[in-house]
């Protein structure tokens, strides 16, 4: 799952440029989710802020890779590309609602910008989003 702020970076702005370079993460626990994404993950896109949910889901179009931007060559970034608007967005409170949720690094960990997603995470988040898209 990789979160942005909306008047930041929306799904829809996303959607309409058809491809971006998720950089800019600085957390060490996040970098190293993002290290570990590679090309054909699938992505949930969640916006932060006062929405607060899970909108979209995006692919990866390449493994992580270094940040050509960082002199420090610690940092990775990777291409994404959208694939659908959820039927509908998934709320925070919905998700903490839901013991299913309660080892959700969402849940347990909500300010890391990226963060893993089990399967079975993945399918619940898109039944209660009304199925696929």
């Amino acid at each position: 799952m990789f979160k942005e702020e909306p008047s930041n970076y929306s799904y829809d702005a996303f959607a309409q440029d058809k491809k971006t370079v998720w950089s800019g993460v600085k957390n060490p626990v996040a970098q190293k989710h993002l290290r570990s994404v590679k090309k054909g993950d699938s992505v949930f896109y969640y916006h932060t802020g006062d929405e607060k949910s899970v909108v979209g889901i995006a692919r990866a179009s390449c493994d992580a890779y270094p940040d050509p931007k960082d002199k420090s060559g610690k940092a990775h970034v990777v291409d994404i590309v959208p694939v659908k608007e959820l039927k509908r967005p998934v709320t925070l409170k919905e998700i903490k609602a839901d013991p299913f949720f309660s080892d959700f690094a969402l849940v347990r960990i909500s300010r890391l910008s990226v963060m893993p997603v089990t399967d079975a995470q993945w399918r619940r988040i898109e039944t209660i989003a009304g199925g696929q898209g």
